[in-house]
């Protein structure tokens, strides 16, 4: 037993000894292994290394129109188009050689895109370069830079000062609401728009601008030194029993203080609420949507249409502080754009009436797009149309009550609008 207990011992102890010896010669074959990587075969290798090469090069070549493929499943729009810059580039060659005196390439390319853009007969369609961007975004979001403090609209085809600021270099230099400008630093101002007088009045602080007013038929020139001008997009009070709302544009913030207005006016008990446009030009599309959900309730607010194409629609929100409120809207020439949005929408609805004169007329969408150079582009990308379906371009929004205002009038500060409004609502 002994023997036979030893002997098998000695198999068991031999059995374990093969195992750890198996275990090792396994151990050292992966050791062996992970030192010797699988490599790559050299036909293999440069055929996916020309592939990619070949794709790169496909990519670079063809990258508009591979963007411009896919950018519509995720909504945006793109072009592959491009044009023929050789008359361009000819030019530039021919200008460089010959030209007696410096050039700035940055002004020739800026200055070649603005061409472009204006060549489109979009007056709406326009280039900003870098400084201009910075500045209208400044303007959209209520910190207006070095400017005079002075509200402008057209009027009569006229630009005009339609309301004149409280401590502002436009208050203290004399000017009054009614003043026509004829001339901004010796620059006549036939045919500008809103937007362009604001341009050239418009400055650094500190700096001067040169203002030829017209007042009842005497010209006089002013100079005026701009300075730094903050102006909220709305203010609001109680007056009469009646609460109202100046809305002077249609920023970030519209929506923000129209409804903290509008719940202040709910608390007191208001009669009625005026809305005042009268010389908002506009701003956001989607401020304009929400300003009207303070009225409205899950009502369409305005169509958009690319040509015959109803290509988006707006509704309002479900939280209408004012809803069944009585209401007068104030509009007049110098009302555009988003301001031109609520007005038709509170009238088709018949959530307000509209009292003053006929709006502006700007019935076109259009799009901020951003450049690499922090320039910008504003495109016309659609034609808005009210909820009963009517595009107001030229023909502007005609109001319930047509009450006109005098030059004479706005001079003395005989807002007889407002008046007719406040009579209307009590």
């Amino acid at each position: 037993m002994t023997k036979q207990t030893s002997r098998a011992r000695a198999v068991v102890s031999d059995d374990k000894g093969k195992e750890q010896s198996l275990q090792a010669d396994s151990r050292t074959a992966a050791v062996q292994h992970t030192r010797r990587p699988r490599l790559i075969h050299p036909v293999v290798f440069f055929f996916s290394l020309a592939v990619t090469l070949v794709a790169g090069v496909l990519v670079g070549m063809y990258r508009y129109e591979i963007y411009a493929t896919v950018a519509p499943v995720f909504g945006i729009a793109a072009s592959a188009d491009s044009l023929d810059t050789k008359q361009l580039q000819q030019a530039y060659r021919e200008l460089r050689a010959n030209f007696d005196g410096e050039l700035d390439d940055l002004a020739l390319i800026e200055g070649a895109v603005r061409g472009m853009v204006d060549a489109a007969g979009d007056e709406y369609t326009t280039f900003f370069d870098a400084e201009e961007a910075a500045q209208f975004d400044n303007d959209m979001s209520g910190s207006i830079g070095g400017g005079i403090g002075a509200q402008i609209g057209i009027r009569d085809e006229k630009v005009t000062l339609v309301k004149i600021l409280v401590d502002t270099p436009a208050e203290s230099s004399g000017l009054k609401a009614g003043d026509i400008v004829l001339r901004i630093n010796d620059e006549s101002t036939e045919g500008f728009t809103t937007e362009q007088a604001v341009e050239k009045i418009r400055g650094e602080i500190g700096t001067t601008v040169k203002l030829l007013i017209d007042r009842g038929g005497k010209e006089k020139e002013y100079s005026i030194t701009r300075d730094e001008i903050t102006s909220p997009s709305v203010t609001k009070e109680i007056k009469q029993g009646i609460g109202i709302i100046t809305a002077v544009r249609f920023d970030q913030e519209t929506t923000q203080l129209v409804r903290a207005a509008a719940e202040e006016f709910q608390q007191a008990k208001v009669d009625g609420v005026i809305l005042d446009m009268r010389g908002n030009p506009g701003g956001y599309l989607t401020e304009a949507r929400n300003v009207s959900g303070v009225w409205l309730r899950d009502k369409v607010v305005v169509s958009e249409r690319a040509g015959d194409t109803v290509v988006d629609e707006l509704r309002s929100g479900k939280r209408p502080i004012l809803e069944g409120v009585p209401t007068v809207v104030l509009i007049d020439g110098g009302s555009a754009s988003a301001s031109e949005i609520v007005a038709g929408a509170l009238q088709d609805h018949g959530a307000a009436t509209l009292l003053g004169e006929t709006t502006y007329g700007k019935g076109s969408v259009q799009r901020l797009i951003p450049l690499a150079d922090g320039s910008l582009l504003k495109v016309t990308v659609a034609r808005w149309y009210t909820p009963n379906g009517q595009n107001i371009t030229k023909t502007g929004i005609k109001p319930d009550r047509e009450v006109k205002m005098t030059e004479e009038q706005i001079r003395r500060g005989d807002d007889v609008q407002m008046a007719a409004a406040l009579k209307y609502l009590q």
